[in-house]
């Protein structure tokens, strides 16, 4: 196989650093698939991590989120099969190669085997064509260091999904909009067994190179508004993943999400269309605060009249923070807006200290910070390199993002993980990232 150079001069536009290295990756992944399929033609297709760079729990309040696409990916090499067999491999040896039948119910593998996420893509792709689908040889190249890191709250398992939708939709003629096909990555992911907002397939799909994005949560006629804006040249997100696990994710966000739902039905009296706290956004937050009480029961809640009952782990004496999570969700939209205005303004400073403020108010008011996440802010705010930062998520753990001075980023990851590792013990893993354009189908070569 020749794999000229010519063939790449795709990885210029879409990553800004280590390009040599891009270029090696890909040269391989062809050459291992003509070993595992044989010659013929061959489609390549990437999709991006993220990092929410911030907007955080505002997404189920009908908010403002502010996602960045990563230069982390999963690519998939990709080519159409004769038959309706799905075979899928992995140039990581500790993902077992698989095949299975592609059918309007296929069943789902045992111990969170990795191929579920095809088989999702697979069956809900099936149930949308009213014609016989076609099968796919599929390669999924996602190795450290160029693939989203696992487990580290950077939308790994979404950027999996995207990247082999888009190889089945291509393959097998189904062009969506984006919100169907952010419909179908989500109802994949739901075969899998994860339920979450729209965020993480949107950038995936919607990102753009130095850009971040500006969603706006709250669906129109089955779509979502979202803007590109730009971010300043000569500055990196460092993403620092502090290595504790979100143990209180269960309970802990579902009462953040009652929270929000009472303060909406305390508002109701004054604010008769309120369904969401996006809402009363356009309303001063002292209008608002008389009529949140800071605490109240799940009970007095329920029987005034506030529907609560489909809130996992909510038992009726549980106590709702309500003031400081509506007061949370309404200042963070506030500063997602004012994101917007600063970056629009070239205003990196003025960005920073809404990254550093939006921390405080998901510690002191939504509670979803830690003492590892502490440790890291507290050390992050003394760097000058650092312009801002703030945790990413949904808390209690995961991961910290700061927008660093590029010609620092590399000595400040460095020095983040000593101080880090000698007060915890853990050794954290850094990323520094720049913002890459969305998923897509790259080319198409003959191997």
């Amino acid at each position: 196989m020749s794999a000229a150079d010519k063939h790449f001069v795709f990885l210029n536009t879409i990553y800004s650093q280590q390009v040599a290295g891009q270029r090696e990756r890909y040269q391989q992944a062809l050459q291992l698939f003509r070993s595992l399929y044989g010659e013929g033609e061959v489609h390549i297709f990437r999709a991006p991590g993220r990092v929410n760079l911030i907007g955080e729990h505002t997404d189920y309040n009908h908010g403002f989120v502010m996602p960045v696409a990563l230069d982390r990916d999963t690519v998939v090499l990709a080519r159409a099969r004769a038959d309706s067999q799905l075979h899928l491999s992995n140039v990581e040896a500790e993902f077992e190669i698989c095949q299975f039948e592609i059918t309007e119910n296929i069943p789902l593998a045992p111990n969170n085997h990795w191929s579920n996420y095809a088989r999702g893509v697979a069956q809900h792709l099936k149930h949308r064509l009213s014609r016989p689908i076609k099968g796919a040889d599929l390669l999924v190249v996602a190795e450290a260091p160029w693939g989203v890191p696992r487990g580290a709250g950077l939308s790994s398992s979404s950027s999996l999904t995207i990247a082999i939708m888009l190889a089945l939709t291509e393959l097998n003629g189904w062009t969506g909009s984006t919100a169907e096909q952010v419909q179908l990555a989500s109802d994949a992911e739901w075969y899998v067994g994860t339920r979450g907002g729209i965020m993480d397939h949107y950038i995936s799909l919607e990102g753009q190179k130095n850009h971040a994005l500006f969603l706006d949560c709250r669906p129109v006629a089955g779509s979502y508004q979202s803007q590109p804006i730009p971010l300043s040249e000569g500055y990196d997100l460092l993403i620092i993943n502090s290595g504790v696990k979100h143990q209180n994710v269960g309970g802990g966000y579902n009462w953040r999400v009652a929270a929000c739902r009472a303060g909406v039905g305390l508002l109701k009296a004054q604010f008769p269309e309120i369904t969401h706290l996006r809402d009363v956004q356009s309303v001063p937050w002292e209008v608002l605060e008389p009529h949140l009480p800071e605490k109240q029961l799940v009970s007095e809640l329920t029987a005034q009249g506030t529907d609560l009952d489909d809130i996992p782990t909510l038992v009726p004496e549980a106590v709702l923070e309500v003031r400081a999570k509506c007061r949370h969700v309404h200042s963070e939209n506030e500063r997602v807006q004012g994101a917007i205005e600063a970056m629009y303004q070239g205003n990196v400073t003025r960005l920073g200290q809404l990254l550093s403020a939006a921390h405080l108010s998901a510690r002191d008011d939504y509670d979803i910070s830690c003492a590892e996440l502490e440790l890291l802010q507290s050390f992050l705010q003394k760097q000058e390199a650092v312009l801002g930062s703030r945790l990413t998520g949904a808390g209690w753990g995961g991961c910290m993002v700061a927008l660093s001075k590029r010609e620092s980023s590399q000595e400040l990851a460095r020095a983040v993980q000593a101080y880090y590792h000698e007060a915890t013990g853990i050794v954290a893993e850094t990323f520094v990232c720049q913002a890459s354009q969305g998923a897509g189908l790259l080319t198409t070569l003959t191997v």
